[in-house]
């Protein structure tokens, strides 16, 4: 029988695993706004610097099945506290490393921790909390964790140009312990105290829930759905984002952090009324879902055919970012489908796999924009057509997101 209200207790839960999720997001987007001292430090190309995002959310989403079915068998509590302190060993030898492969493993490793974070709030949930809740809460957690980008634009860019890159990565690294210790004390399973998983749930062999949801189109659109909304938004955060505007148009660190800023605090807006919207959409997910990217992607185009036409640049990117924050919560409205029409014991399986849709964009899209930026810059300091014509690799990974999700549609619309 599910939870028929919220208790003070489940708030204290839920707030204590958003805390490691947000430290989680903290980390992932901490390499997007340090990529230009990267290439000084491990004195790289940009096809070199790619290598280090795309290693990363390759990592990412390739343990989001896995991780899942972790998840479902041993519960939230155990996988954040070992996601938490794999993430912080990651930053920590980040920040002490100059060797490029060493720092590759780094990534490596903080890739893994942070796998765990969103799925095992997403286990708890359903745990502590009416289901009627669950999509509000579930966008209310996408949406906070954007309090961890803006932890990495701000002050963590400031340290970083401050006091340097080790003590700025050992500040992520010693964050990690601390959510990782609050988990340990704060974090149960299920108002019960028990693991949620039953002991039906534990016999339900590995190569069935794999199965289950490889073989699900409901999995399928999520995953798509999750790289076409939230893809070229990883992309932009994760590497790609602080580079442009800097190099391209030639904006300060504090103009940078003043756009991550607007689009973090507008997503943590955007995010809840996403869930309200998709809690009432029901079947008419997928449509909004195929409408609202190409919507984002138009965005996309007129930032970069007139950002660098504007005389106030700052104003012109910050505004088409605020726009594109009330798209890309759309990415999440698969994990209500998924939700709704899984079974529960290999829902957060499903839910990993869905995903896995915005780090798969984000791991080609990154690496194609770096080969076509070596390429068309030939050596030279990077410019505005550069980049220009560089962000076209994403243009090719989103397309192929576009794809994958009308085919899904159309063939649920033809087995309904």
């Amino acid at each position: 029988m599910g939870v028929e209200k919220v208790s003070g207790k489940a708030l204290v839960v839920w707030l204590t695993a958003m805390c490691v999720y947000i430290v989680a997001i903290a980390g992932r987007t901490s390499f997007g706004v340090a990529g230009v001292h990267a290439i000084d430090r491990f004195d790289i190309d940009a096809s070199r610097l790619a290598v280090f995002t795309s290693v990363q959310v390759g990592v990412y989403a390739l343990a989001q099945i896995p991780m899942g079915m972790l998840v479902d068998r041993f519960g939230a509590r155990k996988l954040l506290l070992a996601g938490a302190l794999i993430l912080a060993a990651g930053q920590l030898i980040l920040g002490f490393s100059d060797s490029y492969i060493i720092a590759i493993f780094a990534r490596v490793l903080i890739g893994v921790g942070d796998s765990s974070a969103f799925l095992s709030v997403m286990r708890i949930l359903p745990n502590w909390f009416p289901l009627s809740w669950t999509p509000v809460l579930q966008q209310l957690t996408g949406a906070f964790g954007f309090i961890g980008q803006f932890f990495s634009a701000v002050p963590f860019l400031h340290m970083l140009n401050t006091a340097g890159w080790t003590i700025s990565f050992m500040s992520l690294g010693a964050a990690g312990i601390i959510v990782a210790i609050a988990a340990a004390v704060f974090v149960r399973d299920s108002p019960t105290g028990g693991e949620p998983v039953k002991r039906g749930e534990a016999s339900i062999s590995i190569a069935f829930r794999l199965k289950s949801v490889l073989t699900s189109l409901y999995c399928w659109q999520g995953v798509f759905n999750h790289w076409v909304s939230m893809g070229p938004v990883m992309v932009f955060l994760l590497l790609w984002g602080t580079p442009t505007l800097t190099l391209g148009l030639e904006m300060s660190s504090a103009e940078v952090s003043t756009v991550l800023t607007i689009f973090a605090l507008a997503t943590v807006i955007t995010g809840p009324l996403s869930g309200i919207v998709s809690s009432r959409l029901g079947p008419r997910r997928g449509l909004i879902g195929f409408i609202t990217p190409l919507i984002q992607a138009a965005l996309w185009i007129v930032l970069f055919m007139f950002a660098d036409r504007i005389s106030n640049p700052l104003i012109f990117v910050s505004v088409i970012m605020f726009l594109i924050s009330f798209s890309s919560p759309v990415a999440n409205f698969g994990f209500d489908t998924i939700r709704e029409k899984l079974d529960r014991r290999i829902m957060v399986a499903g839910t990993g796999m869905a995903n896995m849709g915005a780090y798969l964009c984000a791991m080609l899209a990154t690496q194609l924009i770096g080969f076509l930026l070596d390429l068309n810059a030939d050596g030279h300091a990077y410019t505005w057509s550069n980049f220009q014509v560089a962000w076209l690799g994403l243009a090719a990974a989103w397309l192929a997101g576009m794809i994958g999700l009308a085919v899904c549609l159309n063939l649920q619309r033809r087995r309904a």
